[in-house]
């Protein structure tokens, strides 16, 4: 038995004793402290204490989802890698990959909207070229407060330039996402970050560590004092002091996280890499304990060798920092000084700071003393896993259209939907992101999903989007969950794509509430139903608890970020309308949803009723059909209906391609003409027909049992629909573009 193994580590001058009170501010229970006593032996130092503060944060352990998580499928025949790494892996064929994943940095980001912002663009784009790849994609999900809050404007102008400031520096494209606003967000906005990226099958890089006495690395940034305890603070509910946490916000800087980017890839064309983990959450602390876990192995580190960039900095900080732009490596013995020179050529610190042995433990010297020794397996595996209380959420009674009243004014309504908050364009945002930068973007942001070309893949193409409608996730969890996934499988449909796999962000209150934890347990079973009935997997993702205020939650907010492949870029199609004389076709049911749709909202100012059904087969069905339409070459513009139903999704395709539409509704729409219009019935899409394909495409929705009803043509500038409104297409884009630059503008 070694020194070290026999003798407490030695604790650091003017160390804080542990006291109930400094167990609690590390975000510990009374029975987790216990728990670590046990598996220590002894008290802890206060640099091991914060360690497993961090380690058994929620946001590191998934302490409260991780009993619900396993429930999701993460498998299928073209999935590489599921969750467990850094990012998911799937094969799109031609010996390419695609890893991807998305995260959130919600916390941080209401704390200090720009770096918060920009510093989860940077940490999601280390999650997938860690693992090999090149980033060819950013997509967001953000959702504020009510436009009228106070500070939900400078949340809003803060966070985009974040996004975009980090991936224009980048040189990577930001594609795709959402925005949107709902009073549920005013003290905690959500920003969810994900990012694509290529790789080869065979260059495919992980994290376990391997091999007796192997050099760990360091490389990228010094290490400075952003971002201490940014894990555990992500971790725990706001309250009236959340500016006080300010200083637990990183801090990155893009232009280095370039040089990052071109020297890990560059090493990674050696032979010299056996693992390598992002230092995210936790910092040093988590990618160590990760890299050795996963490999079985113990770690030594001299942390004085860790490049600093502040004086005075000591082993506690050292290993809690979340300074960006860091990773943590194992070389093959002989390749140090060949990786050396790399980093050195692109000007990045390269320290070698420790060695693996076979002791399990994590070991950790100061100048020499020991100041930490802790037995790693325990820290990893019993990480404290609770299963929460929880109430179901009851599915509300649902609500006849016959109950809701029509406009006074049809077009009045959809002028006022079109131009409304969540609905406007979203143009004032992606403008500020460099969409096009490398060339590969085929489809650019405001329609379904995005569209970017594979470089090297002879014309194939990767369709990338985002969803979730979190106002039907709390009126019905489970209901909310499935038509998350299945809005996600349906926009990537729309384009001609063949969904693939999807990343999740779930983003929720406090679990320690039973209904909060029913909703996180409604979502999940809502959403493993839907990845499972439309062969769509969940290979990544992040959960985001404590999303809360002085106790008041935000919508629960499962966010799916989807990618789907096309052999052919060319055969892609958008929402846009550009021809006249196309045939347009509604496909699907329509039944007239009105419960818990924007038109109940944004019209009536109510927000009651159930979501509307989801029925996953039709789901299937009628998205197999619309892909087969389109890669058979008869489709010029595919739209799904979501938000707004039918009457907004014709306005859409009308703004994007400047041609007029006009349509008839039915001789009997089963449903008052306000809810065939507007009701949000799932699995349905808008197709513009080519005329010569018309009775191909009827004749396959015929033989395939799928809905397909001919509403009109396209053709002229007004938007008409027969008996019920006639406006203008420059009009619908007035009111559709104003509102958002005329928002932000009002704050100077």
């Amino acid at each position: 038995m070694s020194a070290w193994e026999q003798n407490p580590p030695v604790r650091l001058p003017n160390e804080r004793a542990i006291t109930p009170e400094v167990v609690a501010e590390h975000g510990l229970s009374p029975e987790e402290y216990q728990h670590v006593l046990k598996i220590m032996e002894r008290e802890p130092t206060l640099v091991e204490l914060g360690i497993f503060s961090a380690m058994w944060s929620e946001h590191c352990s998934y302490k409260s989802s991780k009993v619900w998580l396993k429930k999701l499928p993460t498998s299928a025949p073209w999935v590489i890698q599921g969750p467990g790494e850094n990012a998911g892996v799937i094969d799109i064929g031609d010996g390419q990959a695609a890893i991807f994943k998305m995260e959130s940095h919600n916390h941080p980001s209401y704390i200090e909207p720009y770096q918060g912002a920009a510093t989860g663009v940077g940490g999601i784009l280390r999650d997938v070229f860690t693992m090999g790849a090149r980033p060819i994609a950013n997509v967001n999900a953000l959702r504020f407060g009510d436009p009228a809050h106070p500070r939900t404007r400078h949340l809003v102008e803060g966070v985009v330039a974040g996004i975009g400031g980090y991936g224009n520096c980048m040189g990577i494209p930001t594609v795709a996402g959402e925005t949107s606003f709902h009073r549920a967000y005013n003290e905690n906005c959500l920003v969810n970050a994900m990012t694509v990226g290529i790789a080869r099958t065979d260059r495919i890089f992980y994290a376990a560590a391997a091999g007796l006495g192997n050099p760990v690395v360091y490389v990228g940034s010094k290490t400075g004092r952003d971002g201490i305890h940014g894990a555990t603070m992500a971790s725990a509910e706001f309250t009236e002091d959340s500016e006080s946490k300010r200083p637990t916000v990183q801090v990155g800087d893009p232009f280095v996280e370039k040089l990052l980017l071109e020297a890990c890839l560059e090493l990674m064309e050696t032979d010299a890499i056996i693992a390598i983990q992002d230092m995210g959450a936790a910092g040093l602390t988590s990618s160590s304990f990760e890299m050795a876990d996963k490999g079985g192995l113990g770690v030594e580190i001299d942390l004085d060798k860790v490049p600093m960039r502040e004086t005075g900095m000591n082993p506690y900080e050292l290993m809690l920092s979340e300074s960006q732009e860091r990773m943590l490596m194992v070389l093959k013995p002989g390749h140090e000084e060949d990786a050396r020179r790399i980093f050195e050529k692109w000007e990045l610190d390269f320290a070698i700071i420790g060695r693996l042995t076979d002791t399990r433990r994590m070991v950790l010297r100061w100048h020499d003393d020991v100041v930490a020794s802790i037995p790693i397996p325990p820290v990893v595996t019993e990480a404290p896993v609770y299963e929460r209380p929880w109430t179901p959420t009851p599915l509300p009674p649902a609500l006849s259209a016959q109950e809701v009243p029509p406009p006074q004014d049809y077009a009045q309504a959809l002028l006022k939907l079109v131009g409304s908050p969540d609905q406007c364009s979203k143009a004032w945002v992606w403008r500020q992101y460099d969409h096009l930068i490398m060339g590969n973007t085929a489809i650019r942001p405001g329609g379904d999903a995005a569209v970017v070309r594979v470089p090297g893949g002879n014309g194939k193409a990767l369709a990338i989007t985002s969803d979730c409608t979190p106002r039907y996730c709390q009126a019905h969890p489970e209901t909310g969950g499935r038509q998350a996934v299945a809005e996600a499988w349906r926009n990537l449909t729309a384009t001609g794509a063949t969904p693939l796999a999807c990343t999740d962000n779930m983003n929720f209150g406090n679990p320690q509430k039973p209904e909060i934890m029913g909703q996180f347990a409604g979502c999940v079973m809502g959403m493993a139903e839907a990845c499972t009935a439309l062969s769509f997997p969940i290979v990544s993702g992040n959960v985001s608890l404590y999303n809360e205020t002085e106790g008041r939650g935000i919508l629960p907010t499962p966010v799916i970020g989807g990618v789907g492949v096309m052999k052919d870029v060319a055969g892609c199609v958008e929402i846009a309308i550009r021809e006249e004389g196309l045939v347009v076709v509604l496909v699907g049911e329509t039944r007239g949803h009105l419960g818990q749709s924007i038109y109940l909202r944004d019209i009536l100012g109510r927000e009651d009723g159930a979501p509307p059904p989801v029925d996953l087969a039709a789901e299937k069905r009628h998205g197999d059909f619309v892909r087969m339409q389109i890669q058979a070459g008869r489709i010029a513009a595919c739209h799904d209906l979501s938000d707004g139903g039918l009457g907004l999704a014709l306005a859409e395709m009308a703004m994007a391609g400047g041609v007029g539409l006009t349509v008839s509704p039915p001789a009997d729409t089963g449903c008052p003409p306000h809810a065939w219009l507007f009701g949000e019935d799932q699995a349905r899409y808008v197709l513009a027909v080519r005329p010569a394909a018309v009775e191909a495409v009827s004749r396959d929705a015929a033989a395939a049992g799928v809905p397909a009803a001919r509403l009109g043509t396209s053709g002229g500038a007004t938007l008409t629909v027969e008996g019920l409104l006639a406006i203008s297409v420059a009009e619908l884009r007035r009111a559709h573009e104003s509102w958002l630059p005329a928002y932000m503008e009002a704050r100077h």
